[in-house]
């Protein structure tokens, strides 16, 4: 394979999914209300869907549906329709786990691309070949697999090959978890789209002889979390990830926030540019480490990307993942003639504040906000209210789309 490395972000909601795609993302994959893994991600009714791949085909980009539940007998029931849907609506591929819904969707639909995901569990070259085989057109590549596998797979199989790059990790094997099953007693399956994310939860330990009596794991403030990955971040490696034959880069996170999908991929569209500008001169910049420090994140990690990791992989200190900037507002449209914005609030900001930018191109700079008005043409001071549209006049005029941010606990 040698057309460029293709950036894969996630969509959420159409707002996420416009964000993706401007801000740099090549493709997006989103879900319908059924059939997928994130069952709490938003994900879009089919009049959405539909207009999704419309507004991605205008830009020259591409739609991928998740259909990768691992689905029992009644999940089966509409699959076909739905698939068929998808396929007239010309969606660029489905993502799909399950061997029978592959066989049905080369039934139902067989002009519909298909990417088998990465709950399929495929980790060697023979794997890869059998779903080539089958009809495959890409096989998202099990989550352990390392870069020096992927090469290898590359070297016997001529498929495009899609690799996680970029954001949470789930401590089960490719996502196969049990977890969400026993705590819900079966009422919240994993792998039907409904994780309760039980391997963030704090555990003790509680001997048999002793009941009640909970002993942490390990001596901490804030107890332990002994399941708890770290984040995956590849900014730093994509050479490697290229060069060892990786067609998609995947950025996680359909229930990250608007400013999460944004940052995140305007950093790695900066990163895989830059490699294939500059060749042999291409170098890592600081920027973009620093843009990804900047994102609701845990502690990153290079998970298995090189080696099996050790506990250097797991965050035991806490689960929540640090917010060290807040989305504060939303570039709508700017006016040239009166050098003012208009600008939606996300977060209350005020008259005086220096916010800073990151435009849909990736730039990064600091504007002070020198007056607001209102939508009934008043001047106000601030802008306290969730969603609320003004008029923003500044020190820069900054196009649409763009986002405005401060760091987390300045404007308290």
């Amino acid at each position: 394979m040698t057309q460029k490395l293709e950036l894969l972000a996630p969509a959420g909601t159409m707002e996420k999914m416009k964000m993706a795609l401007l801000y740099g993302a090549d493709a997006v994959y989103l879900a319908g209300k059924g059939f997928g893994l994130r069952a709490y991600g938003g994900n879009f009714s089919r009049e959405e869907m539909e207009e999704a791949v419309k507004y991605a085909h205008n830009l020259g980009k591409k739609v991928y549906v998740t259909v990768n539940i691992i689905p029992r007998n009644e999940d089966l029931a509409g699959m076909d329709e739905y698939l068929k849907f998808l396929q007239d609506i010309h969606v660029d591929a489905a993502l799909i786990s399950d061997l029978g819904v592959f066989s049905l969707c080369r039934e139902v639909a067989p002009n519909l691309p298909i990417h088998v995901s990465t709950q399929a569990s495929s980790a060697n070259w023979r794997t890869v070949k059998v779903w080539k085989d089958l009809g495959a057109s890409r096989v998202v590549l099990a989550r352990e697999v390392s870069v020096k596998e992927m090469a290898d797979i590359r070297k016997k199989v001529d498929i495009e090959l899609e690799v996680f790059g970029h954001g949470a990790m789930c401590i089960s094997w490719s996502g196969r978890c049990l977890l969400s099953n026993f705590f819900t007693n079966g009422r919240r399956q994993s792998n039907r789209g409904e994780c309760i994310q039980a391997c963030r939860f704090r555990y003790s330990v509680m001997e048999e002889s002793r009941p009640g009596q909970y002993w942490p794991v390990e001596e901490d403030d804030h107890g332990t979390y002994i399941f708890n990955s770290k984040d995956l971040c590849m900014i730093d490696h994509i050479p490697e990830l290229i060069e060892g034959g990786a067609s998609s880069l995947k950025i996680e996170g359909r229930m990250k926030s608007v400013y999460y999908v944004a940052a995140v991929t305007a950093a790695y569209r900066k990163a895989i540019d830059a490699y294939y500008a500059e060749g042999g001169a291409y170098r890592v910049r600081p920027e973009w480490r620093e843009e990804l420090e900047k994102v609701s994140h845990r502690p990153y990690t290079t998970a298995f990307a090189f080696q099996n990791p050790d506990h250097s992989a797991q965050e035991y200190v806490k689960s929540q993942p640090e917010q060290p900037y807040d989305f504060v507002g939303l570039i709508l449209a700017e006016d040239q003639r009166n050098h003012t914005n208009r600008v939606q609030q996300r977060n209350h900001f005020r008259v005086g504040e220096i916010l800073e930018y990151l435009t849909p191109k990736g730039q990064v700079g600091l504007i002070k906000v020198e007056g607001l008005v209102n939508g009934d043409g008043e001047a106000v001071e601030k802008a306290p209210h969730p969603l609320e549209e003004l008029t923003l006049k500044g020190d820069v005029l900054l196009p649409a789309f763009t986002i405005l941010r401060r760091r987390a606990g300045n404007g308290k």
